[in-house]
């Protein structure tokens, strides 16, 4: 892991009166950019050539005639060959000159090395460094371990497929699509093999890839995401603020979903066995009697990042659970950085974030908000890494 003092050291020759916001452009950055412009900060989009115009043609941020913002929250963009470029010196340089509080997304830690991330990337981050490879499930202190060490709640691992004897979920990645899921479910060994080698013929996924497979319990009931915000500096009330809850979108299961029983029954090939690519997000409310639950959950693992992952979760985080029928939160995932379904409450805000601090206040803004706050009261060190 790179040594702290160099990235507070780079934060030392920061102008303060000059910070910019900088993102990889893609998953949450439409978020990360729009709350940092209604904080009045101007936004840098990191992109890779052939997806860019999104940021640097549709968002673009521009100004009316006495320089406010007119439309758009995107102030800069640079377009490289990759997205994992942005780790070579040169751009390093660039980020720091430029004055650049770099947020981490999801495609920041695929797209680029995270032995890279953790060992050169000495631009100052908002954010958990160290966390970032928690999320990775074939690490031995992922994100489950950390679940485990808290007792917090998570479906029962099936350690051999042959021991299946419920509706499980089999996770593992997409083989072509990395980035994406390969995921499918399964009750019996019988189906896990039947399954398992339709996906393998279609290309879907790979042997190696289902030898690494985490077999899971499913569980039946909806799925709440819920978009946390840890502050370390906040001395006035509780630390940690739910400020939305989102679903997902998932191709081609939720085409199959909606398909009447008959028709589903007459799939075949291809067709039949749903994968769950995620394509968007929606907004969620939550019984205001359970809510409770969600803050116990997030204080847990606050807590076990902080004893075992120094200095612990900063920022925004996720907690990605499903709800069984006896209201049993199980969480699935955790998202150690901006969830990838804020964007759905972007400009809008997040409804208990809206709540909370009485405006508008998505993932996005919060970051910037946070940024402002730290720079007020000379804390901003508290939360780089």
């Amino acid at each position: 892991m790179l040594d702290e003092k160099k990235v507070r050291d780079k934060l030392k020759d920061y102008d303060f009166d000059d910070i910019k916001i900088g993102a990889i452009a893609s998953h949450s950055a439409l978020d990360i950019c729009d709350g940092a412009a209604d904080e009045n900060y101007p936004t840098l989009a990191v992109c890779q050539k052939g997806r860019e115009n999104t940021y640097d043609r549709y968002f673009r941020r521009y100004k009316d005639r006495i320089g406010g913002r007119e439309r758009g929250v995107v102030n800069e963009t640079w377009i490289l060959d990759r997205f994992g470029d942005v780790i070579d010196e040169e751009n390093q340089e660039r980020l720091i000159e430029e004055n650049v509080l770099f947020v981490p997304n999801r495609s920041f830690t695929a797209y680029a090395s995270l032995d890279r991330i953790e060992d050169e990337f000495e631009v100052p981050m908002i954010g958990s460094r160290n966390l970032l490879r928690s999320e990775e499930r074939e690490e031995e202190r992922d994100y489950y371990w950390l679940l485990e060490k808290a007792g917090l709640p998570f479906p029962k691992k099936y350690e051999d497929p042959e021991d299946i004897d419920k509706l499980v979920m089999v996770k593992l990645p997409h083989k072509e699509k990395r980035l994406e899921r390969g995921f499918f479910t399964a009750a019996s060994y019988e189906e896990y093999r039947e399954k398992s080698d339709q996906l393998l013929e279609n290309d879907v996924i790979t042997e190696k890839d289902l030898d690494y497979a985490r077999i899971e319990e499913y569980i039946i009931g909806p799925v709440f995401n819920f978009d946390m915000f840890y502050s370390p500096i906040t001395e006035n009330g509780p630390k940690i603020e739910l400020l939305g809850i989102d679903w997902r979108f998932e191709t081609s299961l939720d085409g199959h979903v909606r398909l009447p029983a008959p028709q589903q029954m007459t799939l075949t090939g291809e067709q039949k066995v749903p994968e769950y690519t995620v394509i968007g997000h929606n907004s969620a409310t939550l019984r205001e009697s359970q809510i409770e639950k969600v803050f116990e959950m997030a204080e847990t693992y606050v807590e076990a990042t902080q004893e075992h992952y120094d200095p612990g979760i900063i920022g925004p985080f996720c907690l990605q659970t499903c709800v069984d029928k006896d209201l049993n939160f199980y969480i699935y995932d955790v998202a150690p950085r901006v969830g990838g379904g804020t964007n759905v409450h972007m400009n809008v805000g997040h409804p208990y974030g809206n709540t909370l601090w009485g405006k508008r206040m998505s993932t996005g803004r919060r970051l910037a908000l946070e940024i402002k706050r730290a720079l007020e009261r000379d804390e901003l060190e508290k939360l780089v890494t």
